[in-house]
């Protein structure tokens, strides 16, 4: 028969989703109860009611107990008090201030950011808006999680917010305290301004507004371990640009533009700018390259031809890729309708420049 301290050894592996911590640690396994029979019942208690992610937990906990000889598992779903989850956020307030203190007498920073940080920044920067900077941002995401990374996306396009929208993603960050936690989906953590109004209404604000949330967004954001974060800029060199490019100095560019040749001269300026703040450019991507008959297989070069070569050529660095036109498909459109499935052409090309972009960062990211 399983013994109390057995229960508590297996869920031990147990994470919370959202936190990456064990059950076990964060005090969420209460009244277990074990019959001669070897039937548990226990009670998960949540961090907030009505926690989104509960189902999965679940799952983890039936699947890890019935693995070590449980017949039958009941679980009972509670919820922290205010006082629990108040203690809760104390506590990783403190991991995140040991992990990024600030300057002294000053207030801490994002772990993050600090100076032995290992996480790789790479801002999606694009000249002007509609060449699919988006686009490439969150299949760049995915495909950097499929490769086995731990992956981060900030929706900075903050008037043009658009990748929760394009990921699939309906749920709200969670709240603990005054903490909130990135919302996970396919294996990226995102956080984005469209979590925060209401019926998708337009955003007018003025710079400092908008970089005082950027900055939230590291600060109040609880991000854990990231190897890469990416971040979605607005088109263009304006505030929000000029705002990550001081926040985060040691970030990489990638920049994206069309074949037109007018695109790519006017993608130029965003690569000039991080030329000027000394950021390195990973590269260009360059999207709508072509557009390939299903039926003859011919490739059809619809807004023209050299766009990236031509930008790379100036900016005197690499094009990373070609994405050819082509609306994602297949069972996972109504799960994130801006994701390309692992098995079609676009993905395998995402997977080949996630494979680029790791080459290119491999001295500073360790699986």
């Amino acid at each position: 028969m399983l013994t109390r301290e057995q229960v508590l050894e297996v869920l031990k592996d147990v994470e919370d989703p959202e936190l990456r911590k064990s059950v076990v640690e964060l005090d969420m396994v209460r009244n277990i109860q074990i019959s001669p029979d070897n039937d548990v019942q226990l009670e998960l208690v949540l961090t907030v009611p009505g926690c989104p992610l509960k189902t999965v937990i679940e799952e983890r906990v039936v699947q890890a107990l019935q693995e070590r000889g449980a017949r039958n598992v009941q679980v009972r779903f509670g919820a922290m008090t205010d006082e629990e989850r108040a203690a809760l956020a104390q506590r990783l307030r403190g991991e995140r201030q040991a992990a990024g203190a600030g300057p002294a007498g000053g207030a801490p920073i994002s772990p993050l950011l600090a100076k032995d940080s290992k996480t790789q920044f790479i801002a999606i920067a694009s000249g002007k808006g509609g060449v699919g900077k988006s686009t490439i941002t969150v299949n760049l995401a995915v495909a950097l999680a499929r490769a086995g990374y731990r992956v981060g996306v900030i929706d900075a396009d903050i008037y043009g917010f658009s990748v929760p929208d394009m990921m699939g993603i309906e749920q709200r960050p969670t709240v603990i305290g005054d903490l909130i936690l990135p919302v996970e989906k396919l294996g990226v953590k995102v956080m984005s301004m469209a979590f925060f109004v209401e019926d998708n209404r337009p955003v007018i604000w003025r710079g400092p507004m908008l970089g005082k949330m950027l900055r939230n967004f590291f600060s109040e954001i609880h991000w854990g371990e990231l190897d890469y974060m990416l971040l979605d800029l607005p088109p263009g060199t304006g505030d929000v640009a000029l705002d990550v490019h001081q926040l985060i100095p040691q970030s990489k560019e990638i920049i994206v533009t069309t074949p037109h040749l007018t695109a790519a001269f006017v993608a130029a300026r965003a690569g000039g700018m991080a030329i000027q703040t000394n950021h390195e450019i990973l590269g260009v991507v360059e999207n709508m390259s072509w557009f390939e008959c299903s039926h003859c297989g011919e490739k059809e070069y619809i807004f023209g031809t050299g766009g990236g070569q031509k930008l790379a050529e100036y900016l005197r660095t690499t094009l990373l890729a070609q994405i050819p036109i082509g609306a994602p498909q297949g069972p996972m459109l109504e799960e994130a309708p801006g994701i390309y499935p692992p098995s079609s052409p676009q993905a395998a090309i995402f997977d080949r420049l996630a494979a680029a972009v790791i080459e290119k960062t491999s001295s500073s990211v360790k699986q």
